[in-house]
């Protein structure tokens, strides 16, 4: 790892293509950074299964075998907990959750690598993924990725520019996420982004040769670094956090510092009045028993009439979503 440092430090400057008005959010720290810390409250829950799908530590030298750090355990629970799995060279890692997923207000959930700085501008060893969501476990739709790397001469130990990509995995440094939005993917046919149940993470093949080379949504190449031709190559997955998660318990919940409640619950009047002191924008999500999303609004107001006519008897759970976190409740439908 010492000597990976060393050659990063000594690299050649990265050159990008397009116009620096295309850049995205930059690296986690600066200012429009939209990296999120593997502490931030608004995870509540994170992956706890995966399947895995080993990729080559060099695609294009097969007898090297395929990439040997970590296992189907390491990505499950929090971000820097339980080490991490090396997917190399177009490898393949599926997560599953206690809990579906659902498009709530802003990201959803972040994908944790262990890239690091390589200098003090922001610039970081970064070995990206495709991400793929899906309401089944059958079909999956992959989020439209952009790389603005340039893609004429091959990156190897080198710092990028994080602010160059977007939509792809392990765009910060270890320990900061990067997130997803599900509202992106609302329109894409057979899926449901109020119900994802698995998480799919496809290493980027960083080799600009043709017969190697791995595209973004816009038929670019996307540059990384290439061969890692060593046990630990390729995206190393560490972790999927979620923030917008179906839970029907309170376990998985970050609790709110705003008082709220719902009155009269039991209810058989139609219409529960749900009050909180919170003076922001808020969410609030009702599922049934199974944790199957119902009904999802957002709100400006402290107050907010439920309508439970079209609810038939029996239990709910209301879920309370601001800046300071989130909390769930029963309902009682008589």
């Amino acid at each position: 790892m010492k000597t990976r440092r060393i050659l990063l430090l000594l690299g050649s400057i990265l050159l990008f293509k397009g116009n620096v008005s295309c850049q995205y959010a930059p690296a986690a720290g600066l200012p429009g950074s939209d990296a999120i810390s593997a502490s931030d409250a608004r995870f509540g829950e994170w992956a706890t299964g995966c399947t895995l799908q080993r990729g080559w530590q060099d695609i294009a030298q097969p007898s090297l075998g395929f990439t040997t750090v970590g296992d189907e355990n390491s990505p499950l629970g929090r971000a820097n907990e339980n080490g991490v799995v090396s997917l190399g060279d177009g490898g393949i890692a599926t997560l599953t959750f206690a809990n579906p997923i659902f498009n709530g207000d802003g990201f959803d959930f972040a994908v944790f690598e262990n890239a690091f700085p390589t200098d003090d501008s922001g610039r970081a060893f970064l070995e990206f993924a495709f991400v793929e969501v899906s309401s089944d476990g059958n079909h999956f739709v992959r989020f439209p990725a952009v790389s603005h790397i340039q893609d004429t001469a091959q990156l190897a130990m080198v710092g990028i520019d994080c602010s160059l990509v977007n939509n792809l995995a392990g765009k910060y440094v270890s320990g900061y996420g990067t997130p997803f939005d599900l509202e992106e993917l609302k329109n894409a046919p057979g899926l449901d982004v109020n119900h994802i149940t698995h998480v799919r993470i496809i290493d980027v093949v960083g080799a600009i040769l043709p017969q190697y080379a791995t595209y973004d949504s816009e038929g670019n190449k996307v540059n990384d670094p290439y061969p890692t031709a060593f046990p630990s190559g390729g995206f190393d997955l560490d972790a999927v956090g979620v923030i917008h998660s179906m839970g029907v318990s309170d376990v998985n919940t970050v609790p709110l510092a705003t008082a709220w409640q719902m009155l009269p619950n039991p209810s058989n009047a139609g219409v529960v009045h749900i009050h909180s002191s919170a003076n922001q924008t808020q969410t609030i999500a009702i599922s049934d028993i199974n944790g199957r999303l119902l009904r999802q609004e957002t709100i400006n107001s402290s107050d907010y009439l439920l309508n439970t006519r079209l609810l038939a008897p029996g239990v709910y759970f209301v879920t309370l979503f601001t800046n300071e976190g989130r909390g769930t409740q029963k309902l009682m439908v008589q």
